[in-house]
C-alpha cells in the first residue's frame, strides 16, 4: 500500500510505524522517532529524517542496527522487503556452488567486521555483489561501518520509494 503527504502526515505515530517501521529492516523505533518530525514534505523528506535518527545512534547501536540485516543469499527468516530484494537479484536461485561462495564470502566478511555484508542489491547483479564482496573485505572497519550505512540509506530509500505516492 502506498500512501499521500497529506494521509502520512495525518496518521498517528502508532500508524505510521505499522506503515513504515519494516523499512528499516525491522527497526520500528527508528519510524517511531521520525514521526516526531512531520509534517513532511516529501519521500525524501521522510528518508532524511530516517536517517538522522541512524546517524545520531551512538556506534554501539548503529552496530546493533547493522547486525539486524541478514546475510546475503541465506535462507534464514528476513523481513519482507529483503527477501523480494534478494529474489530481484537472482540470490533465491544460487547453484549450489554460488550458495557456498556466498556462504564463505558471508562468514569471511563477519569474521572481519562482526556484521554481515549489506549491499543495495537492486543496484547489483549476482556477479557484482560477489565482487563488491571481495573488494570491501580489504576495507578497515571504520571505512565498512560507514559503507554499511551508505548501503542502507540507498536500500531504505527505494524501499521508502514505493510506500509513499
Amino acid at each position: 500500500m502506498s500512501y499521500s503527504i497529506d494521509e502520512i502526515n495525518q496518521m498517528s505515530q502508532e500508524e505510521f510505524v505499522a506503515a513504515f517501521g519494516t523499512v528499516f529492516e525491522e527497526t520500528p523505533a527508528i519510524a517511531h522517532q521520525a514521526w516526531k518530525n512531520r509534517p513532511f514534505i516529501s519521500a525524501d523528506h521522510i528518508h532524511q529524517h530516517m536517517l538522522k535518527v541512524v546517524h545520531e545512534m551512538d556506534q554501539k547501536s548503529q552496530l546493533t542496527f547493522i547486525r539486524s540485516h541478514p546475510d546475503l543469499g541465506s535462507k534464514a527468516k528476513m523481513a519482507e522487503a529483503s527477501v523480494q530484494e534478494q529474489a530481484g537479484a537472482g540470490l533465491d536461485r544460487l547453484t549450489p556452488e554460488e550458495y557456498e561462495c556466498f556462504q564463505q564470502l558471508n562468514q569471511a566478511y563477519r569474521d572481519k567486521f562482526s556484521f554481515p555484508f549489506i549491499v543495495a542489491v537492486k543496484n547489483h547483479t549476482k556477479d557484482s555483489i560477489l565482487e563488491a564482496f571481495k573488494h570491501r573485505l580489504n576495507n578497515p572497519l571504520d571505512m565498512e561501518i560507514q559503507q554499511a550505512l551508505s548501503e542502507i540509506a540507498q536500500i531504505t530509500q527505494l524501499r521508502l520509494s514505493t510506500l509513499v505516492k
